[in-house]
């Protein structure tokens, strides 16, 4: 997909692209990378090795330890990899943790526990690392896997999965900082709303504040039977540390950043832009309900705000998912429920351009970043056959929009800032 200057959902595509420009990683930790040259570096999340050949640019021949999605480590004959001599790159399981996470836990483990006092290591976060750095305690890695997935596919947000996987976990909330002597200093992306550094990849250089009484409840909130988890929660081990010494954290980038860069886009280009917000949260469809009511309200009422005018918001959707789910993620659902809402009204999407996507290109079970709606998307659909309400009542959101040619494909764009929804009415 291009976007043109004369097409307003070709605006909203750009607007997301452009901010996704605005906001990398580089740009992000450039005015962050001053000060002592590290002993080491540990990159870990989506965002890993932008972050890390940033830093590396900055402080060449560093040892570094990058851990970074399956099929995402750089090409080492590339251009761009030069200077990577000396970096161990480790390729780990996402959404659930694999053989790779294990490495990847064991090698931080070991890096970070072989440094000496006086010396200095920069750890670089970003969302994703809390599947990517795994050491499993009290758990197998297959059990690990498993309760991930029941914590995916029932629901939970981010930081229920993550107060669980921290309590089960040897490297995960705090206790990454605990191996070492040396002066940590830690840089993040969040995709996490509201940015709380516990939360985002499991924070395993920050103090938490969570515990395994707050661990055990969030299986007994979504009835998860879980015994070998339960039975570590209730061992009497050692919980996770809610101190530290001095080791300054700063999150340097998020959604927020990712939203006023695409508002400044779009407002450059003469389209009044509103920002919603950058905290929204729940079910993908019960946040479509609400966008859907604002659409209709400004198209029918003139409110809170006159057309033309777009609408951008961030935060993290959830999807619940049934034993028969289809293949999808909660930008696409996000999207396929908006189109059922507003397809239920006579005005139909009359007038309204959609994007939800992303930003780090990968949405649930699907290959793209997210989707795209037209005026005539619900026309389309008919055409072909399709029924909207059916592939959402299946959370089979992929297919239908692949099946339209409407899906949003980047690849893995190395952010991780959260998500971003804009609604064009025209």
């Amino acid at each position: 997909m291009s976007a043109r200057a004369d097409d307003p959902g070709g605006l909203l595509l750009g607007a997301f692209l452009s901010a996704l420009d605005t906001v990398s990683p580089a740009r992000l930790l450039a005015p962050h990378l001053g000060g002592p040259r590290p002993d080491f570096i540990l990159a870990v999340g989506k965002a890993s090795v932008p972050m890390a050949r940033a830093a590396l640019d900055v402080h060449p021949g560093v040892p570094a330890l990058v851990v970074t999605p399956h099929g995402t480590a750089p090409d080492p004959e590339a251009p761009t990899s030069e200077g990577w001599a000396g970096v161990d790159v480790v390729e780990a399981g996402h959404p659930v943790p694999d053989g790779g996470s294990i490495r990847a836990g064991r090698a931080a483990l070991e890096a970070l526990g072989a440094l000496r006092a006086g010396q200095g290591a920069l750890v670089l976060l970003s969302g994703g690392g809390s599947a990517l750095l795994c050491a499993p305690s009290g758990v197998t890695l297959a059990q690990k896997q498993a309760l991930t997935g029941e914590l995916l596919r029932c629901g939970a947000d981010v930081t229920e999965i993550n107060t669980v996987r921290k309590h089960l976990s040897a490297v995960k909330g705090g206790q990454l900082a605990q191996v070492t002597r040396a002066q940590l200093r830690t840089l993040v992306l969040s995709d996490v709303v509201g940015d709380p550094l516990d939360m985002i990849a499991s924070g395993p250089t920050v103090p938490d504040p969570t515990t395994f009484a707050d661990a055990l409840a969030v299986l007994d909130r979504y009835g998860l039977a879980a015994p070998e988890a339960r039975a570590h929660f209730r061992s009497g081990a050692p919980d996770t540390p809610d101190t530290l010494p001095d080791a300054p954290a700063t999150v340097i980038g998020g959604n927020r950043h990712l939203l006023d860069a695409a508002r400044s886009y779009l407002t450059a280009r003469g389209v009044r832009t509103l920002i919603l917000g950058d905290t929204f949260t729940g079910e993908a469809r019960a946040l479509a309900a609400f966008h859907a009511s604002l659409i209709r309200s400004v198209r029918e009422h003139g409110t809170p705000t006159p057309r033309p005018v777009a609408f951008l918001s961030g935060g993290e959707a959830t999807v619940t998912l049934g034993p028969d789910a289809g293949r999808g993620g909660r930008n696409l659902e996000f999207a396929l429920a908006l189109l059922t809402e507003l397809g239920g009204t006579p005005a139909g999407l009359r007038g309204v351009h959609v994007l939800s996507a992303g930003s780090d290109g990968v949405d649930g079970s699907s290959d793209a970043a997210g989707a795209v709606l037209h005026p005539d998307s619900l026309d389309r659909a008919r055409a072909l056959g399709l029924d909207p309400r059916g592939y959402l009542r299946r959370h089979d959101a992929h297919p239908f929009f692949d099946a339209l040619g409407d899906l949003l494909r980047t690849g893995p764009t190395g952010h991780n800032v959260g998500d971003v929804r804009a609604m064009l009415i025209e």
